[in-house]
């Protein structure tokens, strides 16, 4: 086994007040965002012009954490929201959820593309690139906060984390998704979107390879305990979440090179 490196949770304490690595995570991971967006929006296929950037960015954190929050809350709360409602606002506990940050984003960039006249999907194809670095970043913040553990495994990497009350030898499951949704992701997208592609091929790419890693990476992963197993035995409710994703990263890019071959079709008619 290799030993956990044990590393405070806490980064910073000022008396009372306590930032946690995984805010710091979150923080940075927006942060890398709004430099990359700045850089990006300098294109001139870009649909964000650089005096917009900073608004984005604020939308964008904006539906992370009401979305990550609220979607974790309904998702995996179950029966802790009915025993203990204000457990909602208390953040600085942890608990988020990438699907319902993902839908969260979804609303509010209709809500930043109305105000500032930008369509949709043109919107999601240029924000698509930058999602990876906040989902790997906050992988490794639940790798030091021990939390979203592995299952129990004898392979020589396997690690007994402090925090697990069984004290048993585990997949490191947080850092193969940090591997996968973020580093790989974000390679893969910041590539492919590195010059024009047609509308929604960048929003395809991102949700059909998210789907297909997180729903591998889920096999490593031990299911949240009041939830287990949720279909055919082995399903977990994070697979489930990923299904809808794939089949949409289909479609879209379904969507997005039968219009491009459509487009072509006609110009050669004409």
């Amino acid at each position: 086994m290799l030993p956990y490196p044990e590393i405070d949770p806490v980064a910073i304490a000022l008396g009372p007040l306590k930032i946690h690595w995984y805010g710091l995570a979150y923080l940075t991971g927006i942060a890398a965002g709004w430099w990359l967006a700045m850089r990006r929006s300098s294109h001139p296929w870009s649909p964000v012009q650089r005096d917009q950037v900073d608004d984005l960015t604020f939308y964008v954190a904006l539906g992370v954490v009401l979305g990550g929050r609220v979607g974790y809350t309904f998702l995996y709360g179950g029966e802790r929201l009915v025993e203990d409602p204000m457990w909602a606002l208390r953040l600085w506990e942890g608990g988020m959820s990438f699907h319902g940050g993902f839908l969260g984003v979804l609303f509010a960039m209709y809500l930043f593309g109305r105000r500032h006249n930008i369509a949709f999907w043109k919107l999601m194809d240029f924000v698509a690139p930058f999602v990876p670095i906040g989902l790997g970043l906050g992988r490794l913040g639940n790798f030091i906060g021990q939390e979203l553990w592995g299952r129990a495994t004898d392979v020589p990497w396997a690690m007994v984390f402090p925090a697990d009350p069984l004290q048993l030898a585990r997949h490191p499951s947080q850092l193969y998704q940090f591997a996968l949704e973020g580093v790989l992701l974000f390679t893969v997208l910041i590539w492919f979107s590195s010059r024009p592609r047609p509308t929604c091929a960048v929003s395809g790419v991102f949700s059909l390879l998210y789907g297909c890693v997180r729903f591998f990476s889920e096999f490593f992963r031990e299911p949240d305990a009041h939830l287990g197993f949720q279909a055919f035995g082995w399903m977990t409710r994070g697979q489930m979440l990923c299904i809808p994703m794939i089949i949409t990263g289909i479609v879209l890019l379904w969507v997005a090179y039968g219009r491009q071959q459509s487009t072509a079709a006609t110009e050669k008619g004409k």
